[in-house]
């Protein structure tokens, strides 16, 4: 059985315990894609943020990556965050008309179900 001191530490030291992303307008639904720069510096990137990088070659939305990596979706709002102001993933802020599309509704719904 997993110490859950130590699992209630990870997301403490993975965001330097930092409760809100650099960028609080960051939606879960925001689409993200490694940059140039981003992929060039990906040796150098530490565990998940490492991760990040490597997924993101595609686009992917940041409840995406929340679910796919295993991340609590705050602990990922923070990590894309940080690493779209190094400038290592681009940020595609969804337009208005987005928001009320079903397929990405129910894509996300999916992915939010397979971290459960």
């Amino acid at each position: 059985m997993p110490d859950r001191d130590v699992s209630l530490l990870r997301p403490y030291l993975l965001t330097s315990g930092r409760t809100e992303p650099i960028d609080r307008n960051l939606e879960i639904e925001t689409q993200v894609l490694t940059s140039e720069l981003g992929a060039a510096s990906h040796a150098s990137l530490s565990f998940e943020r490492r991760d990040i990088v490597a997924l993101c070659t595609k686009p992917v939305s940041v409840a995406e990556v929340a679910a796919i990596l295993g991340l609590h979706i705050g602990v990922a709002r923070i990590l894309v965050a940080d690493l779209a102001a190094l400038r290592y993933l681009v940020v595609h802020r969804p337009v208005a008309g987005l928001a009320g599309d079903p397929a990405m509704i129910e894509r996300i719904i999916r992915r939010l179900e397979a971290i459960s």
